[in-house]
């Protein structure tokens, strides 16, 4: 699948920091670690890692990331709405799962993990979905997408069981159904782009009958 641009504005990162706070959430001194995200050249090459919320704050880092999109066997998408207690775009729906990869993880590695840690559902047929470089700012939180996006589709079979602490609740749509949800409710700043991004894979899983 081809790599596609949906750039409002680029910016070069900064803050790149190579070493100090571990990938996987440690601790150091007592203290907690942060979370590091893979900092990359509008290319996608890794060129550093920087802390989550620093690469997320304006006018952001340009980092790597994942947007997952799963469809039961009638060709309905499974949407999340993030929990009401996260940082960043607490309450709104999107799609259904998306995160960053640690430094180092491969992506489609980081999208299965994710995806079973917040929604208790391992991906069946999961696949690549090209990749889409986008700037976001969201406008209730001050904070900015700037991402690098691996965009992956595949099924999902069994009941999903969320992370209460992560997703607030889930529903099945079809392509109807979500249209006239994403008028009436409030969605993620950056899932029309992963969407729009993302429907060749996604018209080739679901047939041509499927809407989407």
């Amino acid at each position: 699948m081809p790599t596609t641009h949906d750039t409002a504005a680029h910016s070069s990162p900064n803050g790149v920091s190579t070493t100090g706070i571990s990938a996987n959430g440690g601790t150091a001194n007592g203290v907690p670690a942060s979370i590091m995200l893979e900092l990359v050249d509008e290319d996608g090459n890794t060129i550093g890692t920087a802390e989550k919320l620093a690469a997320h704050q304006a006018p952001g880092q340009l980092h790597r990331a994942f947007s997952v999109f799963l469809f039961d066997e009638s060709g309905r998408l499974l949407l999340q709405r993030r929990a009401l207690g996260k940082y960043h775009s607490p309450g709104v729906w999107s799609n259904t799962c998306c995160g960053h990869p640690y430094p180092g993880e491969a992506p489609f590695a980081a999208a299965a993990r994710r995806t079973y840690e917040e929604l208790g559902v391992s991906p069946s047929l999961l696949a690549a979905a090209g990749t889409v470089r986008y700037n976001h700012p969201d406008p209730a939180s001050g904070l900015v997408e700037q991402e690098y996006n691996h965009l992956f589709v595949g099924m999902v079979q069994a009941e999903p069981r969320p992370d209460p602490e992560e997703v607030e609740e889930t529903a099945f749509v079809t392509a109807e159904e979500l249209a006239e949800r994403h008028a009436a409710a409030p969605f993620s700043a950056w899932f029309m782009t992963v969407l729009n991004a993302a429907r060749p894979a996604v018209k080739e899983l679901t047939g041509p009958t499927g809407g989407w």
